[in-house]
């Protein structure tokens, strides 16, 4: 008898969905902040009356699916810990966190304050000023952005690679 044995080193699995996660969340944050949002900006959107309400509207949508890849890709690097025997996952560990909890407080803190700021309670007016608390919570925000944009590309890039 003739026996055709192979060795396969086989991969996890959850390298390969970290990567796909982090691609799909990066493009899907460049979407909606630097074409979607500016592009309501600059056409004046931003001073009507219910754009406060239609603004909470895109980003809890958005949000949630920011917390289910938040919560993909913690569950993908813990599972990697547990099943891999390897020192240099604590950067993995630290990035999915810091981004689990940035997911968490654009979802539970900076959309909810800026419609509350937003928001126009005169049913009449036409236009609406921005208050000028909305432009500090939007640097908040874009900080944010951007430390999110960080994580989502260093964990693209690590796990692309191993993927």
């Amino acid at each position: 008898m003739n026996s055709i044995s192979s060795l396969e080193i086989k991969r996890p699995l959850w390298h390969g969905a970290i990567a796909l996660i982090a691609g799909f969340w990066l493009s899907a944050i460049f979407i909606v902040d630097l074409l979607l949002m500016p592009s309501l900006y600059l056409s004046g959107m931003m001073t009507t009356a219910n754009f406060a309400s239609a603004g909470y509207v895109l980003f809890w949508n958005f949000n949630r699916v920011e917390l289910l890849s938040a919560a993909l890709m913690m569950t993908g690097v813990l599972v990697l810990i547990r099943t891999e025997k390897e020192n240099n996952l604590r950067i993995p560990l630290f990035a999915a966190l810091i981004l689990l909890s940035i997911a968490l407080i654009d979802t539970y803190f900076f959309t909810p304050q800026m419609c509350a700021v937003g928001i126009n309670l005169n049913f009449f007016a036409e236009t609406v000023p921005v208050p000028s608390t909305m432009d500090i919570m939007h640097g908040g925000y874009w900080l944010l952005e951007m430390i999110k944009i960080f994580g989502c590309a260093m964990l693209l890039k690590l796990y692309w690679q191993r993927a």
